[in-house]
């Protein structure tokens, strides 16, 4: 959800894309009945201080964990290791019992639907850099040179969706140091891999929405904001970027209970409302207007009449949602109390997207911000998770490691 920053590591060389696309399948009908955990929560659990809810979750380590819509897998929910809004993202968030998968939608220039978090992000999360299409982007690569850092910028925009299907999806980042387009694709920081990272296969919109119904899991779409003026191309205008999503559930015969559309304008929500309520009543209005000490307390306002305008599902960032209590314990805020006052749903964002815990904290990472002096250790994920399944009442938590939360859920009953 939330907008990178340029910081990678780039002494951090990643794997190079040594594959090629491949070719789009329908997908078979194939539904999980359980739910892939791995390692990492068992890690995670160990980890804990202790305390009851340590032996809680501890008691539930040999349990046979099941699919959950309380687990939202995060661009794709597997984007640790997976490169995010690919195939093998979504695969590996539904192995890991994601009950909702995400597909973040861009455009492209011939006006297809895409998933990528960022309508201009190709240059850090595909090879296009380093292919014939590197010449089409908005901002070619320049390589580095007398300390200034190497940059491109490339859209969705810029291409047509036959040429975007043709490129490698990759980790997010890039070499700021690059010389060669080839260098400028490494830079996967150093606590993600490119062990996955050979050539993820990008998705069209429709192409993820046929993947996740053959998996009979539920759908989450976020309509990213445009990075070009609209209307695009003459007459495509926000309203029918917006129209387009639905009409593509619409299409592929997807029951809207299924699907939770997403953005963070609060005008697409309220097209959405207007539009096709049926849809509209589950769309998600996203928030990051509160990142300040300064506009928290408007972010907390603006609640009232979001509700009074019928939108029904608020998601903030993780950090809105908690502070500080004694003894640094972890507690609800005064944006989450609010919410819950007012009757609105709560979905949040996103998890195991810092990294090691303790080196998030101290650098003041954005998703732990205000809980960030009371935060040590990895294991303090599951005591954030707690306060906001059980304190908060969210009604899902969108990860970029879809087990952890499963676990969590698997072990509370939350289903």
């Amino acid at each position: 959800m939330h907008v990178k920053t340029a910081s990678v590591l780039a002494a951090a060389l990643a794997v190079e894309v040594s594959a090629l696309p491949k070719a789009w399948k329908p997908p078979t009908q194939h539904l999980f009945h359980n739910a892939e955990l791995g390692p990492r929560p068992d890690y995670l659990v160990n980890d804990m201080d202790e305390g009851w809810l340590k032996d809680r979750l501890s008691a539930c380590s040999e349990m046979e964990a099941r699919p959950t819509r309380f687990s939202i897998g995060h661009r794709g929910g597997a984007c640790l290791q997976f490169p995010e809004e690919t195939r093998e993202s979504v695969e590996a968030g539904t192995r890991m019992g994601a009950g909702i998968l995400e597909c973040d939608v861009a455009f492209t220039s011939d006006r297809e639907l895409v998933c990528r978090h960022d309508q201009c992000d190709l240059h850090t999360t595909t090879n296009i850099v380093a292919t014939e299409l590197g010449a089409k982007c908005t901002k070619p690569f320049t390589p580095a040179a007398n300390g200034s850092a190497a940059t491109a910028t490339c859209c969705t925009s810029d291409i047509t969706l036959a040429e975007f299907k043709s490129l490698c999806g990759k980790m997010d980042g890039f070499n700021a140091s690059a010389a060669t387009p080839a260098d400028f694709l490494h830079g996967t920081p150093a606590w993600r891999t490119d062990l996955y990272a050979t050539c993820g296969t990008v998705l069209s919109h429709k192409e993820f929405v046929q993947l996740v119904d053959s998996h009979g899991r539920a759908f989450t779409t976020e309509l990213k904001q445009p990075r070009v003026l609209m209307p695009f191309d003459g007459d495509y205008t926000q309203e029918k970027y917006a129209q387009q999503v639905v009409a593509e559930y619409r299409a592929a015969k997807i029951d809207p209970s299924r699907v939770w559309l997403q953005s963070f304008s609060f005008a697409d929500v309220a097209y959405w409302l207007k539009a096709d309520p049926a849809f509209g009543k589950q769309a998600i209005l996203l928030d990051e207007s509160g990142d300040t000490p300064e506009t928290f307390p408007d972010a907390v306002a603006n609640l009232t009449f979001y509700k009074q305008a019928g939108v029904n599902i608020v998601a903030p960032p993780l950090q809105y949602l908690v502070a500080l209590g004694e003894g640094d314990e972890y507690v609800p805020s005064t944006y989450a109390t609010t919410a819950k006052k007012l009757g609105l749903g709560i979905i949040t964002w996103s998890l195991e997207r810092s990294g090691p815990l303790a080196q998030a904290a101290a650098a003041g990472d954005y998703y732990w911000s205000t809980v960030a002096n009371g935060t040590h250790k990895d294991g303090d994920m599951y005591r954030l998770v707690d306060v906001l399944a059980r304190k908060v009442g969210v009604l899902g938590i969108f990860s970029d490691w879809s087990a952890t939360v499963t676990y969590y859920a698997n072990c509370f009953g939350y289903f």
